[in-house]
């Protein structure tokens, strides 16, 4: 599994939190920025890591804001991506097992490292299950065929 992973000034504390992370667990990665402390456009960052996504570069995407959901909003204006926002282990494995979440979106402002690792490791490690939600996904990818437009 290969990881892209990008922040912008209120995520980068945790972002790296998430690296060493990813990095412990041997699992590949790739940083997209921000690459300093100082205020950037979230909106950026976001977009390069979730492109490497849409493009097969990378498999899933981690990013990281203040609250991680202005990165969400911008993930999911790219077909393909199913980003969501998780603060808590019950969300983070449904993200996983019914909705086969490929971006997740962590805020760095509102979570303690400890608490976004935890979520990090639920969202790896849970199998997406298929069957009954696959009809569901269809759906979606249904609507970004007709709204998505080149």
């Amino acid at each position: 599994m290969k990881i892209a992973v990008a922040s912008d000034h209120a995520g980068y504390e945790l972002k790296k939190g998430v690296m060493d992370y990813l990095s412990e667990r041997g699992i590949e990665h790739q940083d997209f920025g921000c690459r300093h402390g100082e205020r950037v456009d979230y909106v950026d960052f976001g977009e390069k890591a979730v492109q490497s996504v849409c493009s097969g570069k990378h498999d899933r995407a981690v990013l990281v804001c203040g609250t991680g959901l202005g990165m969400a909003i911008v993930a999911n204006k790219f077909k393909g991506i199913r980003a969501t926002s998780c603060l808590d282990e019950y969300a983070t494995e449904m993200s996983r097992s019914h909705n086969d979440s490929n971006c997740l979106t962590l805020g760095g402002r509102i979570l303690p490292l400890d608490e976004a690792l935890h979520i990090v490791r639920i969202w790896l490690d849970t199998e997406y299950e298929g069957g009954r939600h696959q009809e569901r996904l269809q759906k979606i990818f249904d609507l970004e065929e007709r709204n998505f437009k080149p």
